[in-house]
């Protein structure tokens, strides 16, 4: 009956693992099968497959993380604010922090604006370089 439950363990979460394809029950199938190997050869009790099961699977755990890291290549994905810095816009109205004001139109699009230097005034016609996007709000300064 034990080598019953096991196999079936076996297979279920095989079919887990096929279902998701996320690497979240691979470990418990072959810990399941290593606890059947185990039950079918040397008749453990509930407590010792119950052991085996958790300590296996926790063994193929650990032995795939180094894997695991290795196929992870964590890439930056460039948004679309991204693709902004580095541009040129044009002021539309005054960019002035002390009076809280500053506008310019980038790729046809009116944005909010504040300098890089907070000192700086930036007149209106002028043309500035975004440095970075802050949700809607760009940062820029002046190309000189």
């Amino acid at each position: 009956m034990e080598i019953l439950f096991w196999a079936l363990a076996v297979i279920a979460f095989v079919i887990a693992e096929v279902l998701t394809i996320q690497l979240v029950s691979i470990w418990f199938a072959a810990g399941a099968l290593v606890t059947l190997l185990a039950t079918y050869f040397f008749n453990l009790s509930w407590i010792q497959q119950l052991g085996v099961f958790i300590i296996a699977s926790a063994i193929f755990l650990v032995m795939s993380l180094p894997l695991i890291k290795k196929r992870k290549i964590n890439r930056a994905v460039a948004t679309n604010a991204d693709l902004d810095v580095g541009k040129h816009a044009t002021v539309i109205e005054e960019i002035n922090c002390d009076k809280g004001t500053g506008r310019v139109t980038l790729n046809g699009v009116n944005w909010s604006a504040v300098p890089e230097n907070e000192n700086e005034v930036i007149s209106e016609g002028a043309i500035v370089i975004v440095k970075k996007v802050m949700g809607a709000k760009l940062l820029v300064a002046s190309e000189k």
